[in-house]
């Protein structure tokens, strides 16, 4: 665990305490569910699982982190992984094996969660046969987070691992480089979880959950902003025809005061 060397500025901290989140809502039910098909639980060679999320029939989007043995840094073999989307009570909409993993090319896997590690902790697992399924559409990708944003997030997590929560309500607090300070509600198992912005009527992936954070006491969590990473993602996983949903760069950078802890 180690701190960011930066100040925590004082609209921040206002930020931190002021925020109107909403609780989780646990999506038990098909029709709970109905709209969240394509976030599933990735079983990670019996040893652990994450969230991930399809942005294409084929394509799974997660934290790169989780695709490491944490004991000692090894890669998990591919085989190992499962994608289970739609996950709950017992059963999922769809069960998919990996073909493929490709991390981001800048993101080295370590002990220390820096925050170089956390801009570029992202990764694509690439399923042998895609989900083509009425209940379960893609999520477009967005750049389009800013200070103050509304966001939500479903994730799986200890504690809720059986059944996906929702927080339809929570904010960005803060962005320094290419990570998000979010107020989301996350814990161990919410690693890879999408970030979605909810604009002209559609639901956007627009980050990923990498780890949790406290700032001054308080809990935070972590989100790779994927303006900053996902193109060179899509490049070196060789994607043309993944939609990128207009990712673009922002212009602010707000400084923070975090230490981290991976989800």
């Amino acid at each position: 665990m180690v701190r960011l060397l930066t100040i925590l500025a004082m609209m921040f901290w206002t930020s931190l305490c002021t925020a109107q989140d909403s609780a989780l809502q646990r999506l038990d039910t098909g029709d709970d569910g109905r709209d969240w098909g394509a976030v599933g639980r990735l079983e990670i060679d019996g040893r652990g699982f994450c969230t991930g999320a399809l942005i294409a029939p084929d394509l799974v989007l997660t934290a790169a982190h989780c695709l490491y043995d944490k004991t000692d840094g090894a890669a998990y073999n591919v085989d190992k992984i499962e994608f289970r989307a739609g996950w709950r009570n017992g059963r999922a909409e769809a069960y998919r094996s990996v073909r493929r993993a490709v991390v981001h090319p800048k993101y080295a896997y370590s002990g220390d969660v820096t925050i170089e590690n956390v801009q570029n902790d992202l990764a694509i697992l690439e399923l042998h046969h895609p989900i083509r399924n009425t209940w379960i559409a893609p999520f477009e990708t967005t750049g389009g987070l800013r200070k103050g944003s509304k966001i939500g997030v479903v994730s799986y997590a200890v504690g809720r691992d059986t059944a996906p929560s929702f927080q339809e309500v929570c904010q960005v607090m803060g962005r320094q480089r290419g990570v998000y300070v979010l107020s989301c509600n996350i814990d161990f198992g919410s690693s890879g979880a999408p970030v979605f912005v909810f604009e002209d009527g559609t639901v956007r992936v627009a980050s990923v959950v990498a780890a949790k954070a406290e700032v001054r006491g308080s809990k935070v969590s972590l989100g790779a902003a994927l303006d900053h990473t996902l193109p060179e993602l899509f490049t070196e996983h060789g994607s043309t025809s993944v939609s990128s949903g207009g990712l673009r760069s922002l212009q602010d950078r707000n400084s923070t005061g975090a230490k981290f802890v991976r989800p």
